[in-house]
């Protein structure tokens, strides 16, 4: 650090998490006093645009860390595993949005409104949840505080974009295939590396990830076990379907929750909704007002309504969370931890 603030660096810089990221920095007015961009050899020697000036790509090598106080990895799980100690051995706390280290139980895993504290136990890496699981738990947090929880069932409606670019663009090129009358083939959605690929354009497609042996896919899984060490909960019951839908950007998902302690009325629920740090409620049924994806994008809060009691358990209700994934989901969780590193005087 210097009088002028951080020297931070962002791996994956011409990813879209790392162009969120970057916007995110700009817009939070980041103390930076100098700025790495990061990626792979062929993007190195392009530059991106950084507070109105051009800054140039450089490769991911472990050289490029020298003097980094502060490096935000969104690089893919790889390259998060051979770089991210190399940034720790020469100083630098990573904040990592990838899978890579989000279950290492010396690693906190860390949503700030939710377990902000967790952040001083980092010994050098902390993780970024998955993005559905970073909206959930914003949304069950204060829940949990009040009344207890028992049990999570959720169901997600999540956007391509949490594929990656080449994901949009499959969307988009099959869409305008479809309405003109063309064939195509997938090549990328539900998973990449997957033998078989189907068609995502005015489809739902219920696999995200790899099948597990327990007949799971690995996003449910780690929407699973996070949820649980994010809350300190392992005892929690909690089981997860996770589906891709052909919308471009904002995550949906509808979420049961049994409370451990029955609750007098659905507006006490409502209430504690609307005044929860990072929680936006639109849940206003009677003139159609609710949480769309649509809506979210471009925003950091994490949406709740459609809030109601069920029918047959006076502990149990539904929620409909949405939140931007790129955001909240990624770049501004991670933004958020390193403001948190800021705060409780963490950073050299």
């Amino acid at each position: 650090m210097t009088q002028n603030g951080f020297h931070v660096a962002v791996v994956g810089a011409t990813g879209a998490v790392g162009q969120q990221m970057l916007k995110t920095l700009e817009e939070r007015n980041f103390p930076i006093a100098k700025l790495s961009l990061l990626a792979s050899s062929r993007s190195a020697g392009k530059t991106a645009v950084y507070n109105g000036e051009e800054v140039i790509i450089q490769e991911a090598l472990p050289e490029a860390f020298e003097g980094v106080d502060i490096a935000l990895f969104s690089a893919g799980g790889s390259i998060s595993k051979a770089l991210a100690p190399e940034a720790v051995k020469r100083g630098a706390v990573v904040i990592d949005n990838t899978s890579a280290y989000r279950m290492d139980e010396n690693v906190p895993l860390v949503v700030p409104e939710v377990n902000e504290e967790d952040i001083r136990n980092h010994n050098g890496i902390i993780a970024n949840p998955n993005c559905s699981t970073i909206q959930m738990v914003v949304a069950l947090k204060p829940l949990h505080e009040k009344y207890g929880l028992n049990k999570v069932i959720v169901s997600t409606y999540q956007a391509v974009s949490g594929a990656g670019a080449k994901a949009i663009e499959e969307l988009k090129s099959q869409s305008q295939a479809i309405l003109d009358g063309k064939e195509f083939t997938p090549e990328i959605m539900p998973c990449a590396s997957d033998e078989k690929h189907y068609q995502i354009a005015f489809n739902a497609v219920p696999q995200i990830d790899k099948f597990q042996e327990n007949g799971y896919t690995f996003e449910e899984m780690k929407m699973i076990n996070e949820t649980k060490k994010i809350m300190h909960m392992p005892q929690l019951e909690v089981a997860a379907t996770c589906v891709r839908l052909p919308v471009e950007t904002g995550h949906s998902e509808s979420v049961y929750v049994e409370l451990g302690e029955n609750v007098s009325s659905l507006e006490e629920i409502k209430d504690l909704m609307a005044s929860s740090e990072g929680v936006t409620l639109q849940d206003d049924p009677q003139n159609q007002i609710y949480p769309m994806p649509a809506h979210c994008v471009g925003k950091n809060d994490v949406f709740v309504g459609r809030i109601r009691r069920d029918l047959d358990r006076n502990n149990a209700f539904h929620l409909w969370i949405v939140s931007d994934n790129l955001l909240k989901g990624a770049a501004w969780n991670s933004v958020q931890i390193a403001e948190s590193l800021i705060k409780l005087e963490l950073l050299n």
